[in-house]
């Protein structure tokens, strides 16, 4: 009978294996692969190829794949690199579903390497067989009880769905997948995809998504292949409740490269990657230590959650440094209602003060029913989130009876609730860890890091995308142009968008200049237009603070003499003659660009000195809507600049978030735009708006 299964779903749940390779020796790569099947007790069919042996642990081998019978589900061959493609083909003609290769010496290596390994999956893809590697360590389903790897391995029980552990990297895939056993979460499948020839990180996704066996994604990805598809995907894990975490190095330029040598992947840019994923709900982090704590933290609670952390200890210290910790990493503590006060006041000690973080004091050494009674009163306030218990254990009798005092109301709470017993690797009481394990709540020794997790999950919640609101609309550029845009024309097309640019018009010669000026009055500023000018200073075509009508022939003469001398063969479209802005304007960045791969973002952030100072900027996928804008500015370095600093009135945040929005939609009505810029937007008090002073568009 016919499998309907796909190529991937009987590779990772076959019903039959073959190994080529197959060997008896004791640590050899074939022999490992056998030791693992039998440690799992794989209870499908066993095919064994092997040209020297008649049999193996009594199971019969063959010579070639072409004597293995029709349809196997999962080979796995072990066997070098220069015999891979005559292996593949074999496969082909048996029907074989999915093939796992071992061998490096392909894309990751050189050119040849990469040609061999395009000749292999193309004749994958021609028999409809996928591939898993080459250049990695195999994967193990542990929900099912399927190891295909050379990796020792040992059988995990679990309980309910588990994680998926996906990275190109086999020993990083070990890693974090020993990382989360020994936490006690559940791994349901791991993955090393090495090159991936034929599969992707983002071919596992789309089918285990649905898969009741997953509850959550760990992946460690170099190259992200297909950021469209991984876009899509991504939007449906998070409509699934089954969070994505991804750990994603090639911020640096060293790592791109390393990237590249590793994995034989192209890097794309890493801040465009990072804003378009978390606005489909991936959680990225910045370490291995994230990933761990991050993928602990969702798989207990996979729904996203806004709101402050509460933090309780019995330790006052520990509130000054969480104060200050959690103000360097974003995390907030909110203040507590009225009725939260009254509730504590009504369990702690009278010279308990009351507040968050909490000190609930020694007092529960003697009553350890104050950790409860505590956290209870602080998960029920709304303002806070997120619950830290982070405590000092004391000693062996100790830390259980305060773990048991609070058991009750961590396991009953929605809200994300982790417990930190400090004293970094002081030994802690074995029935206390076995109890803390079979909760499922997640546990920390280090309040940093259980912060620094919190912290993700805090905007991970904010950074969800807000779909009721209509989004600005846009129609394609009726322009012929390529390359760079003249500013005056891509000031006609800002203000078709509804966006506000100084007065003034385009003079072709100096009466008109004269006439622009003397109608939207002095003083003007003059630039010098033409669509082969994109940086005007650069060829002195800019004047300022042009006062009356003799200042401005002696500067309309000055302009088109600077730009004579810069380019003598510039044909100039004439001079944009504007009224200076008024003054008290902050200067601000909105921008946009088209990544190849991506598509197309925006950027908003402070301008002017700012700029150069702090580097103060926000990247946004083009489609942000106008609040999930707003949010970002108050998320810039310099946000106190937009609230009003030492006495001056809160800038028209609206007016730039719309301008954003607006660039956003333009960006996605006409895919041949590669880059908007206006720089600066003075930005003016609340409800008087915000004028783009220069635009530069850039063409395909």
């Amino acid at each position: 009978m016919t499998d309907l299964r796909s190529p991937l779903a009987r590779l990772l749940r076959p019903r039959s294996i073959a190994v080529v390779g197959a060997s008896p020796e004791p640590l050899s790569v074939g022999n490992n692969v056998l030791v693992n099947l039998r440690r799992f007790a794989y209870g499908g069919a066993l095919h064994f190829v092997s040209r020297s042996r008649a049999e193996i642990d009594g199971v019969p081998c063959v010579a070639s794949i072409d004597d293995l019978p029709m349809g196997v589900d999962a080979l796995v061959l072990i066997v070098p690199a220069q015999a891979v493609l005559e292996s593949i083909e074999a496969c082909a003609r048996r029907g074989v579903g999915g093939v796992v290769v071992f061998a490096s010496g392909f894309s990751e290596q050189d050119e040849a390497g990469a040609q061999a390994q395009a000749a292999f999956a193309k004749v994958a893809r021609d028999a409809n067989m996928v591939v898993l590697g080459p250049n990695c360590i195999g994967c193990v389903n542990y929900a099912d009880g399927v190891p295909l790897t050379f990796e020792p391995v040992e059988p995990w029980p679990t309980k309910g769905p588990g994680v998926c552990v996906v990275a190109q990297s086999g020993a990083m895939q070990g890693n974090i997948r020993y990382a989360l056993m020994g936490r006690g979460v559940a791994v349901a499948q791991s993955v090393s995809t090495g090159n991936e020839a034929v599969l992707s990180a983002e071919d596992y996704l789309d089918l285990l998504i649905e898969d009741p066996a997953i509850s959550a994604f760990s992946l460690f990805v170099e190259q992200i292949r297909d950021p469209q598809r991984f876009l899509a995907l991504a939007r449906r894990a998070r409509v699934a409740a089954k969070p994505i975490v991804l750990l994603h190095p090639g911020q640096s330029h060293r790592a791109r490269e390393a990237a590249k040598s590793h994995t034989g992947a192209l890097a794309g840019d890493h801040a465009i990657m990072r804003a378009c994923v978390e606005r489909e709900g991936v959680i990225v982090v910045g370490g291995l230590d994230e990933l761990f704590d991050v993928t602990t933290l969702v798989t207990r609670y996979p729904r996203p959650v806004t709101g402050g952390v509460g933090v309780l200890s019995n330790s006052g210290a520990l509130r000054g440094f969480s104060l200050d910790f959690c103000e360097e990493i974003g995390l907030d503590l909110p203040e507590l209602s009225q009725s939260t006060h009254d509730a504590l006041r009504a369990v702690l000690p009278s010279f308990a003060a009351i507040d968050n973080p909490l000190d609930i004091t020694a007092a529960g050494m003697q009553k350890p029913s104050l950790f409860g009674d505590a956290a209870a009163a602080l998960l029920d306030e709304p303002k806070v989130g997120f619950l830290l218990v982070a405590a000092m254990g004391g000693g062996k009798p100790q830390q259980l009876n305060k773990w048991r005092a609070m058991r009750p109301v961590l396991e009953a709470t929605s809200k994300p609730v982790a417990v930190v017993y400090m004293g970094d690797d002081y030994p802690l009481d074995p029935q206390f860890m076995e109890e803390m394990r079979e909760s499922g709540i997640p546990f920390f020794r280090s309040p940093d890091r259980a912060l620094r997790a919190l912290a993700r999950l805090s905007a991970h919640g904010r950074l969800q995308p807000q779909t009721h609101e209509p989004a600005p609309s846009a129609s394609p550029l009726a322009l012929e142009t390529h390359g760079p845009v003249a500013e005056w024309r891509g000031k006609e097309i800002l203000n078709g968008l509804g966006m506000a640019t100084p007065q003034g018009g385009l003079a072709r010669d100096l009466d008109e200049a004269r006439a622009i000026a003397a109608r939207i009055g002095y003083p003007v500023v003059i630039k010098a237009q033409a669509d082969a000018l994109a940086h005007k200073s650069e060829a002195g075509g800019v004047i300022v603070g042009v006062a009356d009508e003799a200042a401005l022939v002696e500067a309309h003469g000055r302009l088109l003499a600077n730009v004579r001398a810069y380019d003598a063969a510039l044909a100039l479209d004439g001079v944009l003659v504007e009224r200076m802005a008024p003054r008290g304007g902050l200067e601000m960045i909105v921008g946009a660009r088209r990544d190849p791969l991506w598509g197309p973002v925006i950027v908003v952030g402070l301008g002017g000195v700012w700029t150069e100072a702090l580097h103060d900027a926000r990247l946004l996928p083009a489609q942000a809507s106008k609040s999930e804008i707003v949010a970002a500015l108050g998320q810039l370095k310099g946000a106190a600049l937009l609230g009003g600093l030492r006495g001056a009135a809160p800038r028209d945040v609206d007016a730039i978030a719309q301008i954003a929005a607006s660039i956003g939609a333009l960006m996605q009505a006409d895919p041949r735009i590669v880059e908007i810029d206006v720089n600066p937007v003075n930005v003016y008090a609340q409800g008087e708006g915000a004028l783009a002073l220069d635009a530069l568009i850039v063409m395909k």
